[in-house]
């Protein structure tokens, strides 16, 4: 007789596929060698950490304070491991993992998982881009993990053991900071990320204090990031790593970066250029003209680039400033008439007067200056002659002339000198593939991801959280390079959510149409309920550990 205790059934949704794409470059074994286990531990760390990228994945902004909630109602034992639980995934056990992840070295570990999946999926490492954001928390974060010394036994050439200390890492500051999420009110943290150019893949990760500065932390990211990585590769940044100090710093790295208009010899250049100057680039709407300079002693070459789409942009801007300008110059020619009225005691004041209000003018200028020396109608004792002074107010065409020749432009380097090894076009696609970062950031934020808000006990557990977080968003990625990938190499498509035939599917999208799969177990014998054909058709495209978690089960 059929009964409901014979019956269970639990949801897999999309999350097979996170589940394929974790096992496909080796997390849990990667993780469990670099932590080791415990005693009698009834779930290992490598598929605490699964479980979390299952949780960030799950696309239903579930914070990891429900983690044994949600666990409940996904097939636990099917996607994590036989005999794992809900209730093993606990918050005790979540923060034990998340410490153990900090002593070891988050950076180390993130690298161990990232650069396997390098090796597995072939991802080429020929340019890397790096950029950062700030998360914004909640909470005072007093609480710390002790500091903790490391003892590691060396063998030496004379087989002598040596004995090395090495200290536990220090925990980043969450503190106030420039924020990008426009919270200046709550403390943040700064996650610094390099991703390949080759599918957005993210191979680096490091989170720094809430405070830090771009400018002064870029050269570093990309010096350690090319030491650890031991591969000769294009580092693209924006304008943040542009310092004389950077520059110098990574004299042995070649480097990709866009120039800040704060350099005046840069601002110059963009100004000055004039148009015939300009050769269209393969790339459609830009045109570039190149320039060699020397700056911080380092010999490189400026591509100083026109955006057509840009230009139009930066023009309309002008003109709402200049209407601005003028707006504001109205009530300053009250200040002018008023001028005009007043009484110097010699010339010398009244010019000085009048430049202090010239001085607040952009796109206006003082012309027509002129000084009248004047008697007083009724002599008076001890009164002398006095000066008083008219000007007219036009508009500064030169200025506006300039700022409309530099509309759209802007100026990208490089210390590769060498045409034939980075073509200007390259360049060029290059850092505008610079978006992959932003993309990642874009994704991360989303409040549909678990960082929404963070809500955790320690800085040291944020620290880890972000590492979590750079894994997410590593498998995110590369089962949508896959995907895209094999559907571009085999000529096929799969609809997009209107319905159109395309070839560049988004993760997201492939994950919604996974919605409602469920693994219904009856009497002992498992199927999967839900699994249409539509979705046997797209795992056809991604990897067989993918598609190993929708096999049916009897």
């Amino acid at each position: 007789m059929f009964s409901t205790k014979d019956l269970e059934l639990k949801k897999i949704d999309h999350l097979g596929i996170v589940a394929g794409i974790v096992d496909s470059i080796g997390i849990v074994e990667i993780i469990n060698n670099l932590v080791g286990s415990e005693p009698g531990e009834k779930v290992s760390a490598g598929q605490v950490v699964k479980a979390m990228i299952l949780n960030g994945l799950s696309m239903m902004s579930q914070p990891l304070y429900m983690f044994p909630k949600f666990f409940e109602l996904i097939a636990c034992e099917h996607l994590i491991g036989v005999g794992v639980k809900a209730e093993y995934l606990n918050d005790d056990k979540l923060g034990r993992v998340l410490d153990k992840l900090f002593i070891k070295g988050l950076d180390t570990v993130f690298l161990a998982v990232s650069l396997n999946a390098v090796e597995i999926y072939q991802i080429s490492l020929s340019s890397s881009h790096l950029d950062s954001t700030s998360f914004h928390v909640h909470g005072e974060y007093e609480n710390s993990l002790p500091s903790v010394i490391f003892e590691d036994s060396k063998e030496s050439g004379s087989l002598e053991k040596e004995n090395e200390e090495s200290q536990s890492p220090q925990a980043i500051k969450l503190t106030y900071g420039y924020s990008r999420d426009h919270r200046p009110d709550l403390k943040q943290f700064i996650t610094q990320l390099v991703c390949s150019g080759d599918g957005d893949i993210p191979i680096y990760i490091k989170a720094v204090s809430g405070n830090e500065v771009d400018s002064k932390k870029f050269g570093e990211i990309a010096v350690e990031y090319q030491k650890r990585i031991q591969v000769d590769s294009l580092i693209v940044a924006d304008s943040a790593l542009y310092t004389e100090s950077n520059i110098k710093l990574m004299s042995s790295l070649k480097w990709l970066t866009r120039v800040p208009l704060t350099i005046k010899s840069a601002k110059n250049l963009v100004m000055s250029l004039a148009e015939s100057e300009f050769v269209k680039s393969e790339k459609a709407g830009y045109s570039y003209a190149e320039k060699k300079i020397t700056y911080g002693d380092i010999e490189q070459r400026w591509l100083i680039v026109q955006s057509q789409d840009r230009k139009k942009s930066d023009l309309k801007k002008l003109s709402k400033r200049i209407e601005k300008a003028l707006t504001n110059t109205q009530s300053k020619l009250k200040n002018l008439k008023n001028l005009s009225q007043e009484k110097f005691a010699c010339a010398a004041d009244a010019r000085k007067e009048l430049t202090k209000i010239s001085k607040e003018f952009k796109y206006h200028q003082v012309e027509n200056i002129e000084v009248i020396e004047k008697s007083p109608k009724i002599k008076e004792e001890n009164q002398s002659k006095y000066y008083q002074i008219l000007a007219t107010v036009v508009e500064n065409k030169d200025t506006i002339e300039q700022e409309m020749s530099s509309a759209g432009r802007f100026i990208i380097a490089t210390n590769v000198l060498s045409e034939k090894e980075l073509s200007k076009d390259k360049m060029l696609s290059e850092y505008k593939a610079q978006q992959s970062c932003e993309r990642g950031f874009s994704f991360l934020k989303n409040p549909l991801f678990l960082a929404d808000s963070i809500f955790l006990k320690s800085p040291e557990r944020i620290e880890a959280l972000a590492m979590i977080m750079g894994l997410c968003l590593l498998v995110y990625t590369l089962a949508q390079r896959e995907i895209r990938a094999a559907l571009k190499s085999l000529n096929y498509t799969v609809k997009n959510q209107l319905g159109k035939a395309i070839n560049n599917p988004t993760m997201r999208w492939i994950f919604q149409c996974f919605q409602s799969v469920h693994l219904v177990t009856f009497q002992g014998k498992r199927e999967f309920y839900n699994l249409t054909s539509e979705m046997k058709y797209i795992l056809l495209f991604l990897p067989e550990a993918c598609r190993n978690y929708y096999r049916y089960i009897s």
